[in-house]
């Protein structure tokens, strides 16, 4: 066994919107890895539209810089529990890890996620204290609140004593204490080099390569990333493939490459302690092993925490239905999931009874959503129920997720925030009040208590709540959870909306739809002000009389529809409910269409006719 001195392969790793990416960014700069007169944009390890979009990090992604002969390789990671898997499996690549940690907001719920996945591993930390120039910046506050957060994870003596840098991620800069910076990030650099392990491996040992994630190339196919952990690897060489079924099949590498300045370098042999994407292997999954042909030995395959929440995916057969998606029947809806379960290794889909229909599960409702918007943007058609959690009934009988919620809101709205949370058996675990009238709490949440939470929470704390949920383990059955939705008001008849209607049923409630919007019957196009659903006709039109009225007058006068994201969409939805997603719209509506026979389950459901 040696030590690659040549080679050191990190992580970052931070709580959500502490700068990762931007760090990365500056890294990329001050290595020369663009030229003088070149244009970078911002968060370009963000290449994913929805990733800019949502201002996160969904999924992980990696790259390599030289820094005075050093190869440092760079894997930026998600910050949000929900993807979760992507964190798990990429700190198989590194041996050590960065984490970011804001000056003024300190360690928060995802922090301790990372960290946790971090130490588990045995990796080394580097501390950073980031956004430092910040007016209410606490950098002593962060370091302390860090360090007690290593020693509650259970980390080492050797883990717990850990480098410290400071910086302003946004200007590239970094130094030894909060008030006197660097012009640039050579400390960071110095300190990875010195503090982050070098991999030790076995060059020459039998090839051992443990796939941590999968990228796709319309030249040559399917590519498998990993780290080399033992071995050569060259181009032409025939490989072992071990699934993690234990499973073993034949290949051969076609093309090998290295990750350098946001690119893939093709390669013609690499060793052992390197970052590598294999070509060649089509039946390769993540956790699996490339291993030696005469000798292949299977590594450790990747351990992902199961999913807690879980959606019905169907066909699309609403009226409307084959209008607007490029793909719309059920081969193609199971062939988009099953090649979903190839890459995101905390799904899993399962095939139900009634054709056409999947249970998809997740970490969370915003994986689901993410899965959701994805497949929306890729032409796909087709409709979503509510999401509900995963009960686990055991020898220790009904046992069903919980979630550590970090909740922060001004002290005049603590009051309706407390009530919500205890309404949903949320039990408090910690709670502290800041300076500037800000009340810190920590509760314990069955995971069915938040769904559709974050809606009523920003609107209780006039949009100035912060909410966060972990994932934190499987409990007892909390008890029955009352929730005091409204009712929705769902459209009589189909044909376009009438201004002449709106205005006339402005009162019942808030409108998802504006005139000449067109609607089917069964759609839910507004939200009722009770908490029954309310079935009305928004086509109906005025009788023709001999009275000129201008209709223009009537749609300005209307109070403008709720424009509901997908998210608000999801959390919305009732048990009776479907959303239907297509390229260009999503629409709410009930799952039985013709009101009669819902009024006819709801009396038989009531009555036990």
């Amino acid at each position: 066994m040696i030590q690659r001195q040549d080679i050191r392969n990190i992580a970052i790793i931070a709580h959500v919107d502490h700068g990762k990416t931007t760090l990365v960014d500056g890294m990329l700069k001050q290595t020369h890895v663009y030229r003088q007169n070149q244009t970078m944009g911002e968060r370009v390890l963000d290449s994913n539209d929805l990733e800019r979009e949502r201002g996160i990090t969904i999924l992980a992604k990696n790259t390599g810089i030289d820094y005075n002969g050093v190869t440092i390789n760079i894997v930026d990671t998600p910050g949000h529990a929900d993807f979760g898997g992507e964190v798990e499996r990429i700190m198989n690549m590194v041996d050590g890890a960065l984490l970011l940690v804001d000056a003024v907001e300190g360690p928060m719920a995802q922090t301790r996620f990372v960290l946790r996945q971090a130490l588990a591993k045995g990796l080394k930390v580097i501390l950073v204290v980031n956004k430092i120039d910040r007016p209410a910046a606490r950098p002593d506050h962060a370091v302390n609140a860090t360090f007690d957060l290593f020693i509650d994870l259970g980390a080492t003596e050797e883990q717990a004593h850990f480098p410290v840098i400071y910086a302003k991620a946004t200007d590239g800069r970094a130094g030894a204490t909060p008030t006197e910076l660097d012009p640039d990030l050579t400390l960071l650099f110095d300190t990875i080099i010195e503090h982050i392990p070098p991999p030790t491996v076995d060059p020459d040992g039998p090839t051992q390569l443990l796939v941590t994630a999968l990228e796709y190339s319309a030249y040559v196919g399917k590519i498998a990333v990993g780290r080399l952990h033992a071995g050569r690897l060259k181009a032409g060489q025939a490989v072992a493939h071990i699934d993690h079924h234990g499973n073993t099949a034949q290949g051969r590498v076609t093309k090998l490459y290295t990750f350098r300045d946001l690119q893939r370098q093709e390669q013609t042999e690499v060793s052992a302690g390197t970052i590598v994407a294999v070509a060649g292997i089509p039946g390769v999954g993540i956790g699996d092993t490339l291993a030696d042909a005469l000798n292949p030995i299977a590594l450790p395959p990747i351990k992902v925490e199961e999913p807690t929440v879980r959606m019905v995916f169907r066909i699309n057969d609403s009226p409307f239905a084959g209008r607007e998606g490029k793909y719309v029947t059920s081969r193609q809806l199971r062939e988009r999931l099953m090649r979903e379960l190839e890459s995101n290794v905390a799904l899993r889909v399962e095939e139900m009874e009634r054709a056409g229909e999947f249970l998809v599960s997740g970490r969370g409702e915003l994986h689901l959503a993410i899965l959701i918007e994805t497949m929306r943007r890729e032409g796909y058609e087709f409709a979503v129920g509510r999401p509900e959690v995963i009960f686990h009934d055991g020898d220790d009988g009904l046992t069903e997720p919980f979630e550590q919620v970090y909740v922060e809101a001004l002290n005049d709205y603590w009051g309706a925030v407390a009530e919500m949370l205890g309404k949903r058996r949320g039990r408090m675990l910690d709670i502290r009040y800041g300076e500037d009238g800000t009340v810190y709490a920590e509760y314990s949440v069955p995971t069915r208590g938040i769904l559709g939470f974050r809606q009523p929470f920003l609107t209780a704390t006039r949009g100035t709540g912060v909410f966060h949920a972990l994932f934190d383990a499987y409990l007892p059955y909390a008890g029955d959870i009352e929730h005091s939705e409204l009712g929705s008001l769902v459209s009589l008849e189909g044909g376009p909306v009438s201004g002449y209607a709106l205005e006339h049923l402005m009162a019942r409630g808030t409108f998802f739809v504006r005139p000449p919007q067109e609607v089917y019957a069964g759609q839910v196009v507004g939200e009722h002000i009770r908490d029954e659903d309310l079935v009305i006709n928004v086509c109906r039109t005025k009788n023709l009389t001999g009275h000129r009225a201008k209709p223009t007058s009537i749609v300005e006068a209307l109070s403008p529809p709720r424009i509901l994201s997908l998210d608000e969409a999801i959390e919305y939805l009732h048990e009776d409910e479907l959303l239907e997603v297509t390229p260009d719209a999503m629409r709410i509506r009930k799952m039985e269409l013709d009101h009669n026979l819902r009024n006819r389950a709801t009396k038989r459901a009531k009555y036990g006719e």
